[in-house]
């Protein structure tokens, strides 16, 4: 099959270009991707924990009477869910323990999802790929967990 058409002298066909730039789309380093996805996820979750902590009284009673979150007293609750957001939000960014970072971000955003704003679904949704492609992909090349690697679990 020819990549061109017949009515012009040497211009490629729709399908050849369309080839060619899926192909050139195709070589985007995912390590860029996920370090974007690690900081994106992780300045969602960081800006809500210094919220918390900004007013902490008024964080208190938000999750009394707010977001009653079950089977906790609103002060754990509350203590939790800033130390999880700040903590595991500035692990990701600097890709440090980066998968073990998004399991607690995971039930969070669980919990957010079920319990507290499940009119939220479709953010809630994105945060659960962005958090899901780390778990299961890694945080890529541009990360800390990378470079310690081979000190961790040797040299492959």
């Amino acid at each position: 099959m020819s990549d061109r058409t017949d009515g012009g002298a040497g211009s490629p066909d729709l399908r050849s270009i369309a080839i060619r730039t899926l192909r050139l789309l195709e070589r985007f380093p995912v390590d860029i991707l996920q370090l974007m996805f690690r900081i994106a996820i992780a300045v969602v979750f960081f800006r809500s924990g210094l919220t918390k902590i900004a007013s902490w009284e008024s964080t208190v009673a938000l999750f009394r009477e707010e977001y009653q979150v079950p089977l906790l007293p609103p002060e754990l609750a509350a203590y939790m869910a800033a130390t999880f957001e700040l903590g595991c939000s500035a692990l990701l960014a600097f890709g440090l323990a980066s998968r073990l970072a998004t399991l607690p971000l995971l039930g969070m955003t669980l919990v957010i999802q079920t319990f507290v704003y499940p009119e939220n679904w479709s953010e809630h949704l994105i945060w659960l790929a962005l958090l899901l492609f780390v778990l299961t992909r890694g945080p890529g090349a541009i990360s800390l967990d990378r470079l310690l690697a081979p000190l961790l679990i040797g040299r492959r």
